[in-house]
């Protein structure tokens, strides 16, 4: 096994500083975590921005501002933009932010574009004019099965075809296991590039798995904020640093 590549996906759209007080909220701290997990190993980050009471955001202004900061303190680390919804905004706002910004890579729900089936078109074709390369967001079956359609008819462009497989649901107390990959890999092991993410304290031993199986791998505190026996890592950092000494174990 080689190692995989490892996404950092630091903070999410809906936790803070109450629920850990090393998650990254504000610029400054996005870029200091940035710097140190890239430090512990990780090759990108993905990322999450906050307007000015620490909620959520799609501000591209806001974006561009953290992306500069980024790439001056980190250039080697590769950054990833989120369209996420969380429950806010429409795929409207998520159009505009992606004109805005432009980002070189954005992560898309087709499950939340699919709100708004006419505008579907215009996200990927945008995507594609501009650049992006997008890494599609599938829950489930049903996810995978909706990006195949949309692949084949052309509405999602042919050079966008990677996956993040999300093992579980953004809930309370959800706690994925290694097993709920097997879903997404019915039909086989994908052909082109695909991801996954976890949920709770066996996050470490799902994306282990996923390496096994050739996936490369997202790991944060947006997904975990703990090890396996449920204690809580001191930082976004140590948890990429035992992930990556984990999966040199499993190569050695």
């Amino acid at each position: 096994m080689t190692q995989p590549y490892i996404l950092v996906a630091p903070n999410g759209a809906r936790r803070g500083h109450g629920d850990h007080i090393a998650l990254p909220v504000t610029t400054q701290e996005i870029v200091e975590t940035a710097s140190a997990c890239q430090l512990a190993g990780a090759n990108g980050l993905h990322l999450h921005v906050r307007d000015a009471d620490g909620q959520h955001s799609l501000d591209g202004g806001r974006y561009l501002e953290t992306l500069a900061a980024l790439e001056d303190a980190v250039p080697e680390l590769d950054l990833q933009i989120t369209t996420e919804a969380a429950g806010v905004f429409d795929v409207a706002s998520q159009l505009d932010c992606l004109k805005h910004v432009k980002p070189a890579w954005a992560s898309i729900s087709v499950r939340e574009i699919d709100r708004s089936p006419e505008l579907a078109d215009h996200v990927y074709g945008l995507c594609a004019e501009q650049g992006t390369r997008v890494q599609h967001i599938l829950y489930d079956a049903k996810d995978a099965a909706l990006l195949d359609h949309w692949q084949a008819n052309g509405t999602v462009r042919q050079a966008h075809s990677d996956r993040l497989f999300v093992l579980g649901r953004y809930a309370t107390g959800q706690r994925s296991t290694p097993a709920d990959l097997d879903p997404f890999l019915t039909g086989g092991l994908p052909t082109s590039p695909w991801m996954i993410c976890a949920f709770g304290p066996d996050e470490h031993a799902c994306l282990t798995r996923a390496a096994t199986l050739g996936g490369d791998i997202r790991v944060g505190f947006e997904n975990s904020l703990t090890n396996a026996s449920g204690t809580p890592w001191k930082d976004n950092a140590a948890s990429v640093s035992a992930l990556v000494q984990q999966l040199q174990r499993g190569t050695s």
